[in-house]
């Protein structure tokens, strides 16, 4: 078919990307995203088309028109909804109006989830963990991923095609007119990856390491994954799968971050130094100042790292607003296995230091060192402290790691 406006890309012999490309996104849910998203549908062509997935409201046309390059959008017969979240069901009930698919399938959870957001939704058909149908005279088998991320997250596998819709897993918040992983800049490839695994999934990693376990003993062959955010893996699967798994175990690094705000430079001087040591140490750094950076560039670094330093002026008896935003947002994504410091100036109280430090051990960080805390602007002696600091914390970190 022509005339839609928009095409789709064949991915594998039955399966075709008919997503939208969200070049302005720039913020998900308070993570950074610098490079937009992609929303990833695909169109299934076996007896009869079969949708999987949809996409965020306001690209239903961008979507259905991608569709109307292959087939008549009205032949679709069946829907599958993956995950419930509005970035992928948003459009999904337009969809059913307009195409009237025969039956709409979703996880158990999904069923629920779908019929609490869209009310008066109609019919769904939920499928069950490890259930196998024949859809278009094509054999997919279902498997719950339940808190990956949401508590209705499943993914699929079309044995014909020996790929994977694997629904937000594998995934990344990354805009390109290039589909496949292979025609992107590996170097791009690996950040993103790992941005999207510390700011969405970190938290349910022991899950992952169970899915990865549960995909091995299934003894499937596996040629390409089809995620939905970001491109589709068709080579080099076992570089993705080396990555989840490394992520996922969260063993430390011989690394550190050092987040850190300031109100007159004082405390960003003593973050300096603290940097200067840590590398004299022999202990790789990130500076991440929160003036000019975001929440998710510090869960990115902290992926693999060993060691957590946070650095505060106190501001009406309290952490500064930058540092708690990011400590509470760090909380809520559960990182383990690290080692943690705090530090700041103060002028006349300074309590920041061990708001930190508190925050730190709700965290599950260990505290290394006692809180390095200066009065107004460091001199020089101050700084060769921060200095050694900085050297001490890469001391104890090379001892965790085994160094």
């Amino acid at each position: 078919m022509s005339g839609s406006g928009f095409s789709a890309v064949k991915v594998s012999e039955h399966v075709w990307w008919v997503g939208a490309i969200d070049w302005a996104l720039r913020d998900f849910h308070g993570y950074s995203t610098q490079r937009g998203s992609t929303y990833n549908a695909y169109l299934v062509m076996g007896d009869y088309p079969i949708l999987v997935d949809t996409v965020k409201a306001q690209f239903r046309d961008e979507m259905l028109a991608r569709v109307a390059s292959v087939v008549n959008p009205a032949d679709v017969k069946v829907v599958v909804s993956h995950h419930a979240e509005m970035d992928h069901s948003g459009s999904l009930p337009q969809v059913i109006d307009i195409i009237k698919p025969d039956k709409v399938y979703a996880s158990q959870m999904g069923v629920k989830n779908l019929h609490d957001q869209f009310h008066g939704l109609g019919e769904v058909t939920a499928v069950k963990d490890s259930e196998t149908l024949k859809l278009a005279g094509l054999t997919f088998t279902f498997l719950e991923t339940r808190m990956l991320h949401w508590p209705d997250s499943m993914i699929s596998y079309l044995h014909e095609d020996e790929l994977v819709f694997s629904q937000d897993g594998f995934g990344m918040h990354l805009a390109t007119p290039r589909l496949f992983a292979d025609e992107n800049d590996p170097a791009v490839m690996l950040y993103e990856g790992k941005k999207y695994y510390a700011n969405i999934l970190l938290p349910y990693s022991p899950l992952v390491l169970k899915l990865l376990d549960r995909i091995r003993l299934l003894g499937i062959s596996i040629r390409t994954i089809a995620p939905d955010h970001g491109p589709v893996w068709r080579k080099d699967l076992g570089t993705l799968l080396g990555w989840y798994a490394r992520w996922a175990e969260q063993k430390p690094e011989n690394r550190a971050v050092l987040a850190h705000d300031s109100m007159w430079q004082s405390t960003a001087m003593m973050a300096r130094s603290m940097a200067d040591g840590l590398r004299e140490g022999g202990t790789d750094v990130a500076v991440i100042p929160m003036s000019c950076m975001s929440r998710s560039d510090v869960m990115t670094e902290l992926l693999c790292a060993g060691a957590f330093l946070v650095g505060s002026p106190t501001l009406n008896n309290g952490m500064f607003p930058t540092v708690a935003d990011v400590l509470t947002y760090a909380k809520g994504l559960k990182p383990r296995n690290l080692i943690g410091a705090a530090f700041g100036s103060h002028g006349w109280s300074g309590e920041a230091c061990a708001q930190i430090e508190t925050a730190l051990r709700e965290m599950g960080v260990e505290i290394a060192l006692p809180a390095m805390r200066l009065k107004f602007v460091p001199d020089a002696a101050a700084l060769d402290q921060c200095r050694e600091f900085g050297r001490a914390v890469a001391a104890k970190l090379q001892e965790r790691v085994g160094m």
